[in-house]
């Protein structure tokens, strides 16, 4: 039977390169993969139905909701975004690592559920470098970017809550340190001990 994967939760402010973050990690490791959350906001330009995210209506979201088919959710700037238990349960079991893209609410339903999940928080530099990419990227109203500016300082309130940090300054940089805390975890005692039990057995 497959040895049992790794639950990540990446969190971090609007704009401080998650989700770049992320892709470049899981295209460079093997055995890991991004869960895909519902969401109820609407598709952004070369976002795909599937790939980015699963879109689908308040009235759809609520009735997954009622069917507990989420591990968590949470609303985010007056949309939804949940993550499918079943998916995510049959994808561990399968010995593959899964990375959760969700807010701290989200990191605080999951370790209720799974305590051995691995928090990860992604920091930008500064307030100012975090401004500037929201307003480069082009795709929020100036009154929304004062609220996502705003919900940063109360989402890095959080950042206690979390096992690990990454302060996205250099990219190459952050990503080596992302991809390094995965690699890390995969090697922790419990798991090497349960992987090679007749090695240390034999050793023993």
């Amino acid at each position: 039977m497959a040895e049992r994967g790794n639950l990540f939760v990446v969190a971090a402010p609007s704009g401080a390169g998650k989700t770049s973050l992320v892709k470049a990690v899981v295209e460079s490791i093997t055995d890991i993969t991004v869960s895909i959350s519902h969401t109820t906001r609407s598709k952004r330009p070369g976002e795909i139905h599937g790939t980015n995210y699963y879109f689908v209506d308040k009235t759809e979201f609520q009735r997954l909701i009622n069917h507990n088919d989420f591990l968590e959710y949470a609303t985010i700037f007056d949309n939804f975004y949940g993550t499918s238990k079943s998916w995510v349960e049959q994808t561990l079991a399968q010995g593959i690592d899964v990375i959760l893209e969700i807010d701290w609410q989200g990191h605080q339903q999951i370790k209720r559920l799974f305590p051995h999940a691995i928090g990860i928080f992604i920091l930008p530099p500064s307030l100012h470098d975090l401004e500037e990419r929201l307003v480069k990227r082009n795709q929020d109203h100036p009154d929304i970017i004062k609220k996502r500016l705003a919900d940063a300082q109360e989402t890095s309130a959080h950042i206690r809550e979390f096992d690990y940090v990454v302060v996205n300054d250099d990219f190459a940089v952050a990503q080596h340190e992302l991809s390094t805390i995965v690699q890390a975890c995969r090697l922790l005692q419990k798991r090497q001990t349960a992987k090679y039990a007749r090695l240390i057995a034999d050793l023993t």
